[in-house]
């Protein structure tokens, strides 16, 4: 058995999420994460490129085989909609560019997938993926831990079989 390497990602303009954890067998285990942030005050198309080449030297680094992202869904604030969905869009194609398949899943399937139950709050997300991943701290922020929380749906959904904490 070979050991897969997943890459969560929680897209947004201000701060994309990402999530790293490699699975072998019934076993996950964390191996990076953290936030790509882009300040609001810089222009728009230079904050999608910060996004891209930041993401790009996070698949250089990590080198992973497959990954994972939420489905966008449409919100109340279609301003900020279309800024994750540019920031999507960038991550989709740097994903494609090298070569790593996208899953992607809708935001009740990862929180149910996670913390058993549809309707958890992002609070609750941290707190499982903490156990899930046997952390000694909550990952944070919030973007980190959305995007670890994709990852390990990912897995869970293509290995069909229970994990051990």
């Amino acid at each position: 058995m070979e050991v897969r390497r997943i890459i969560g990602i929680d897209p947004g303009l201000a701060h994309t999420g990402f999530g790293i954890i490699d699975a072998l067998g019934n076993k996950i285990k964390l191996v990076s994460y953290g936030v790509i942030e882009t300040p609001s005050d810089e222009e728009h198309g230079t904050r999608l490129l910060a996004i891209y080449n930041r993401l790009q030297a996070v698949l250089m680094e990590f080198k992973p085989q497959q990954s994972a992202m939420e489905e966008l869904f449409f919100a109340k604030n279609v301003s900020s909609a279309l800024g994750v969905a540019e920031a999507k869009g960038v991550v989709t194609m740097c994903l494609a560019q090298n070569v790593i398949p996208l899953c992607q899943y809708k935001p009740a399937q990862i929180k149910y997938s996670v913390t058993g139950t549809r309707s958890a709050d992002k609070s609750t997300v941290q707190q499982y993926v903490k156990i899930l991943l046997n952390l000694e701290v909550e990952p944070k922020p919030d973007h980190a831990a959305d995007a670890l929380a994709a990852a390990i749906t990912h897995v869970f959904s293509t290995a069909g079989m229970d994990y051990e904490i």
